[in-house]
Formats: structure tokens, sequence, C-alpha cells
């Protein structure tokens, strides 16, 4: 992020923080809870947001050499990404051209050829077909017409994108934005070195687990023992524009670094940045890294989602040897316990009262823009009516 930004943003976290005042939506947003339940829509928003959109499978440390690979299977579509001889990016559907059997089983790892286990076949990280045994008893066929299919791929800002529909092509023009085209190369995400991964498998919707990222009222309450120790609760700073949103959270730390001169100020120092890619992202930065965090849909069970939270740390740290790669990954897995213990136990809390079908509504207050952003967001790129604003006297009427 660029200095002055970080200043502007600083400036206003601390004038929230004298004047004992936080964002303001301007009104209040009553949801329907169905849009956490309704399997119509949750099949919509499958097609819409996420097979029609490209899709964020990583960073660039993810493929960190020629020869490595990694798979993804969260998107109904069984991918193969890899980092072919030349260091392009490249992702392929993980199916032999064969008979369709998946080629590779493994997570992630190193290799110059992937093999298939039922007939061995043989792709190379091109997805070129470099390998049939017994093509004589096979049949004279012409391989540079049997590799692997590709999937539309691109490397960006160090963040890694796929396109799960075979037919389509990543823009990242549009999903990025001018904004965030022009922000996130300050971050020198590509130069980030996996260090965590997480999983979360919890009954709760994959909105409800995004939702959790888009306030901070909680904080002196359901994190009173965990992060209200490092965070002002109900202060922040937040931007939008379009599909795009970015919210900055207040740390105590703050405090201390609000004394200093101005060219000293650090935005990681004073808060942690709350990037959204939509649908289903969202990206902290910090001073040793960033967190990615990716939220996924279950299509038998809208009451149902994966969430899987890595960590990147910073190739400096790296470099200065297990001491201190073991004390940052302890942080890291301490703060993705945070969200599975704590927020995501309110999430699934939530989902269990709207599966009940006694909830009808739920409420957003006027310090709480992202939520109202996240789900008219949603609600306009499904095509429906956008919800009004309310002030205090028809959000109590509609109850």
């Amino acid at each position: 992020m660029r200095h002055d930004e970080q200043v502007r943003l600083i400036k206003q976290l601390c004038a929230h923080l004298d004047a004992g005042t936080n964002e303001d939506a301007g009104g209040f947003l009553r949801l329907p809870t169905a849009v956490y339940t309704d399997p119509v829509r949750s099949e919509r928003e499958w097609n819409e947001f996420f097979m029609a959109t490209p899709q964020c499978i990583g960073l660039s440390g993810d493929l960190p050499e020629p020869g490595s690979f990694l798979t993804n299977n969260d998107l109904g579509i069984p991918i193969l990404a890899t980092r072919d001889q030349d260091g392009s990016f490249k992702a392929f559907v993980n199916s032999c051209s064969h008979r369709g059997v998946i080629v590779e089983t493994e997570e992630r790892g190193t290799t110059r050829r992937f093999s298939c286990p039922f007939h061995a076949w043989t792709y190379d990280t091109g997805g070129a077909l470099v390998g049939l045994p017994k093509s004589e008893h096979f049949g004279d066929v012409d391989k540079s017409c049997l590799g692997l299919r590709r999937l539309s791929a691109e490397e960006r800002h160090g963040l890694l994108f796929v396109h799960p529909n075979p037919e389509a092509t990543v823009d990242l023009d549009q999903l990025l934005g001018e904004w965030f085209n022009d922000e996130f190369p300050t971050w020198n995400f590509g130069e980030l070195v996996p260090l965590t991964r997480q999983e979360y498998d919890t009954a709760c919707n994959w909105k409800l687990a995004m939702d959790t990222f888009g306030e901070t009222y909680h904080f002196s309450v359901l994190h009173k023992e965990t992060l209200f120790n490092a965070f002002h609760g109900n202060v922040q700073c937040y931007d939008e524009t379009d599909h795009l949103h970015r919210m900055i959270l207040c740390k105590r730390d703050i405090d201390a670094m609000r004394l200093l001169p101005e060219d000293q100020w650090d935005i990681t120092v004073a808060g942690l940045p709350v990037y959204w890619i939509f649908p289903n992202v969202i990206l902290l930065p910090i001073d040793a890294g960033c967190f990615l965090v990716r939220a996924y849909p279950d299509r038998n069970d809208p009451g149902h989602h994966v969430s899987r939270m890595s960590f990147y740390l910073k190739p400096g740290l790296a470099a200065m040897g297990d001491e201190i790669t073991d004390f940052v990954t302890d942080l890291a897995q301490k703060f993705g316990n945070i969200i599975r213990e704590e927020d995501y136990v309110m999430a699934a809390s939530q989902q269990t009262a709207v599966n009940s079908g006694a909830v009808k509504h739920v409420i957003f207050g006027r310090n709480e823009p992202t939520l109202h952003h996240y789900h008219q967001t949603y609600s306009k790129l499904l095509g429906e009516e956008l919800l009004p604003l309310l002030d205090a006297a028809e959000v109590t009427a509609g109850r």
C-alpha cells in the first residue's frame, strides 16, 4: 500500500478512536435468512459466482519452481495447476485424455511428468501427452491433440487464478478492478513463502463464513480473551467500489505508533487490512506475511461449507531459520484456531437457528457496512432487487 494511503487510513482510525465513532453505513439492512438456506439460490450462486468467475487457488509461492504442481478439488472440476519448465503458470482439467481418470492424486509436489495410474499415459508440466504405452497396439493417434485439457489461468500480483469453466477466459482486469490492480503490487505477494495450511469443515453457509470477516463489533464479546487484547473493537476504516472492498481493523499498537513521525507510520502496525476478492476470498496482509482465506460451498447442502486458510511468510523471515518460522507458525495456527473455535462456532449457531425456519431475517447495523456490501453485491449479481436501507423504526416494525 502506498505510504500516503497508509497515512490517510491511520489518521481516519485515530479520528474514530478520538471521537468514539465508527464507519457508518447510513442505515440498517434487514437480510432474509433464505440467503443462507435456499437450495435454489445456492445453486445459482454456484453457477454464477463460482463457475462463472476466475478463482484464486493460491499464491505464487505455492508453485515455487519449475515442475511444481498443486491440485484443487473445491470447484466441482478436478484442477491440476503447474509451474511449467519455462516458469509459466498453467492449469488443466486433472483428467486423462484416454479414459478420464484423475491423473495426479497428490495435493502438491514437484515432478517433470504426470502419469495416469490406469494405463500410464504420461503428460509433461505443460500438459502435453508425451508417453503412450504400446502405441502400436492402441492405434496411430496424434499425441499433440490429446494433451490435458487447458483451463484459462493467470498469475498476477503474486496470486494464482484459474477459471473452472474450460470454455471461459480469466479476466483479472474486471475481477480486481483498477483499485486492486493498482494496490496489490505494493504488497509483494509474489515473494511470500507458504508456511501453514488449515482446513475448517463447518456446518454453516459459506456466506456466513465471509460475514465473520466483515466487522469488529463482536471483538469485545466473542474475542474478549483473544483478539480483543490486540485490537480496538468496533473501530475500522472501510472503502468500497463496485464489487470490491477493503476494511482496515484497528490494532492497539496504533496508540503508540501515532506518537511517531508520520514517515514511520505502518498500516500493518496500526491495523489489519482485509481485502475481499469476489466471491469467496479474504486476503489479510500483516507485517510477517499474509493470510489467504477461501470459503467453498457444499453443493448438496447450503448449510455446510469448507474454508481453507493458508499463511505465507516474508522471505526475509523465512531465511532467519527455524526459531522464527516456528514462532510465526504458532501465531498463524493460533489465529486460525480463533476463527474456527470462536467465529465459525457462532456461524454454525446462526445456521442452526435459520435452518429452523423460525428466523426470517437478520439485521446488519449502521456500523457493519462490509456486511451490507457483501450481500448487496451478491444480490446485484444475481439480478435481485437490492435491499433498502432502513431507519431504526422500520427495522423494529418489520419484526
